[in-house]
């Protein structure tokens, strides 16, 4: 079953109604940031690797309106308590609060002497919480483009992306890359974005062929980031590239890694021959995109898959199964290539697909699925959406 992705317009309505139900007056600025999904390029934006992401049309949408306080007062329509944070002093972290999000990149804001006026705020989001979309940077990417036009400042994509980064860092406890807080910020309708970790150069590459288009199911299987796994992951890629004595990963060759195995350790090996593995991939897929082979993506998806659940460790039964069921309908059904995408422990996959068969395609995905697991998965297409605006 193929699932809509409800209409940005439809969003910002949904935003704007919910807001004057709840201050009583109608808001002034709307702004958006969209989720993101990764085609390939997984567990190395924090390795000084290559990813290659776009933005998806599933959108994070915050209605707003000057309140004449210092005080921020921000509800959701995904529950919870309002926050209501005052403006005026230093932001702290508050343990396990959804709002650390919203702190953290206000904290940004203030760490760089910018001053944001008083404002309430209403959110809506069709971005799935916990599907590997990046829900949390395209909530923390909204937020800061609204606190840009609340006062006045405009900040380069670049450096609003790291501004997010780092709130995710210091205030939801995940030692994230830059990838997702990058691909929010900056990306380009009709492009993915190879995105240089090292460099922070940001590239559009173009996926303008309408005959193709990108099917993301999320398993529903929710992970948590912050409970360790993504940490540990990152750790073990940090004293691998110490016991390989190289200052960057861009300076490390398979070679290299095979040299280093025994000295390296079974479980860092792995944890490095992925690294270096997915580096080369993802810049395989983006000149195979370029010149517009996009059935040299096939397998390189799958060698990440692969990689991913063997040697890095972040899939889950659900995922590789999601992944199988699309690959067993192979290029006669319309598959050019799966793999799961995100930080993993769950989340989604990514499928490649003649946008004729999306339709056939989601609907074997979500049957069989159901069968052998009993949940119900969110299927939806995408085309590469554009990053975060001002919507009025």
């Amino acid at each position: 079953m193929l699932a809509l992705n409800p209409s940005l317009a439809s969003l910002a309505a949904d935003a704007r109604e919910a807001f004057q139900a709840i201050a009583g007056k109608a808001a002034t600025l709307t702004v958006a940031a969209p989720g993101r999904v990764n085609v390939i390029g997984e567990h190395i934006d924090y390795c000084d690797g290559f990813v290659l992401p776009c933005a998806i049309e599933r959108w994070v949408v915050i209605a707003a309106r000057p309140n004449g306080t210092t005080s921020a007062r921000i509800a959701s329509a995904h529950g919870g308590e309002p926050a209501v944070l005052d403006l005026s002093a230093a932001l702290q972290a508050l343990p396990g609060d959804w709002a650390n999000y919203l702190r953290g990149v206000i904290h940004g804001f203030q760490q760089r002497g910018i001053i944001v006026p008083g404002f309430d705020a209403f959110i809506v989001s069709s971005v799935p919480s916990g599907g590997g979309l990046s829900s949390s940077a395209a909530l923390e990417t909204a937020t800061a483009t609204l606190l840009e036009a609340l006062s006045g400042t405009t900040l380069d994509p670049r450096e609003k992306a790291k501004l997010c980064q780092t709130a995710e860092h210091d205030f939801a406890g995940v030692p994230c890359g830059i990838m997702d807080q990058f691909a929010s910020s900056c990306a380009v309708a009709d492009h993915l974005l190879l995105i240089d970790c090292r460099s922070n150069e940001a590239v559009p590459v173009p996926f303008a062929n309408p005959g193709l288009s990108l099917l993301v199911a999320n398993t529903r299987v929710h992970h948590q980031l912050s409970d360790g796994g993504y940490a540990a992951r990152r750790n073990d890629t940090v004293s691998g590239l110490a016991t390989l004595g190289k200052a960057s990963w861009r300076q490390v060759s398979a070679a290299d890694v095979e040299a280093a195995r025994e000295a390296l350790g079974d479980q860092a090996y792995r944890r490095s021959r992925h690294v270096v593995g997915e580096i080369q991939r993802t810049v395989d897929a983006a000149a195979a995109l370029r010149r517009g082979d996009f059935g040299a993506l096939g397998p390189l998806m799958a060698a990440s898959h692969s990689s991913l659940r063997d040697d890095f460790e972040v899939s889950c039964a659900e995922l590789d199964l999601m992944v199988d069921l699309a690959q067993e309908l192979g290029r006669a059904g319309g598959v050019l290539g799966s793999r799961m995408t995100g930080g993993g422990f769950g989340g989604s996959t990514i499928t490649l697909c003649e946008t004729a068969k999306v339709a056939a395609i989601a609907g074997h995905l979500h049957e069989h699925y159901l069968t052998r697991t009993r949940i119900v998965p969110e299927i939806f297409a995408t085309r590469p959406a554009g990053g975060a605006r001002v919507l009025d």
